[in-house]
């Protein structure tokens, strides 16, 4: 095993710092007294209060939530049928075809996908709204929840399921009473996973959001294009609160997938 020098440490403190030391200015800045966020001028909540009053930021907060909600549960469910598909149908006519089709938004460019989807919302007379943001980001993170449900599947002891049936179990209650309550840390940490990337997203939402429909990103960046403000910075902060949580408990659940997948192994063993 290679040693862990001072040179690895040097550069590991040299990347944390560049990486997060313009977020944590970002939320010190949010608790500045002063109007100026450039300058500070003490300890003040007085940013976090005001930002209640802000109808436009709460009404953009809420659409971004319902939009990451809804969004990571119709990911989940066709992220999971897709990563179903790949594992258990093995090798079909059209496989590569089709998993290609799945993964390229992973690789697509966020502004290509987004004009794209919006060209195609023009093309049918989809008014643009609450819906087409939705259908979006969707798009996008179904593929990140297949790649995560999928990872589970191809660890999964399928001896479970034959057991099961042997003894007389249709195959779709096998499913729900045994496969789906093995793989579900997969589902939750692919769901955790879409919820946040919706909630991040700026480029593709821009393009496909209507009247009523702003999110948090948009709204944060149409009102930094006019000047910063430390109310800008503490709704900015909350939002990055709420993604790190999310993040947090996707990395738990991982962890706690991977356990219990070695601690089955281990009893099968």
């Amino acid at each position: 095993m290679k040693r862990f020098g001072a040179f690895h440490i040097v550069v590991l403190v040299v990347g944390f710092v560049f990486l997060y030391l313009p977020i944590l200015l970002l939320v010190v800045y949010s608790f500045n007294a002063s109007r100026l966020v450039t300058v500070w001028a003490g300890f003040s909540t007085h940013w976090y209060q005001t930002l209640w009053q802000n109808t436009q930021l709460i009404d953009a907060a809420r659409v971004s939530m319902m939009v990451a909600a809804v969004s990571a549960s119709i990911a989940t469910v066709l992220g999971t049928l897709v990563a179903i598909v790949l594992v258990r149908l093995g090798r079909f006519r059209g496989r590569l075809v089709f998993s290609s089709l799945v993964y390229a938004p992973l690789v697509m460019p966020e502004v290509i996908t987004g004009l794209s989807l919006l060209l195609l919302f023009v093309a049918v007379e989809f008014d643009r709204g609450f819906w087409t943001v939705t259908l979006a980001h969707v798009t996008f993170t179904l593929s990140f929840v297949a790649i995560v449900v999928q990872s589970r599947l191809l660890s999964f002891d399928r001896s479970l399921e034959e057991a099961a049936q042997d003894l007389g179990c249709p195959p779709a209650e096998t499913f729900f009473r045994i496969t789906l309550p093995i793989i579900l840390p997969g589902l939750i940490a692919g769901w955790l996973l879409a919820f946040t990337l919706s909630l991040d997203d700026l480029v593709i939402a821009s393009f496909t959001s209507g009247p009523g429909a702003t999110t948090l990103p948009i709204q944060i960046y149409s009102a930094v294009r006019l000047g910063v403000s430390p109310e800008i910075n503490a709704a900015s902060t909350i939002l990055i609160a709420v993604i790190t949580v999310a993040v947090v408990a996707f990395s738990l659940v991982t962890k706690r997938s991977e356990v219990e997948r070695q601690r089955t192994e281990r009893r099968a063993a």
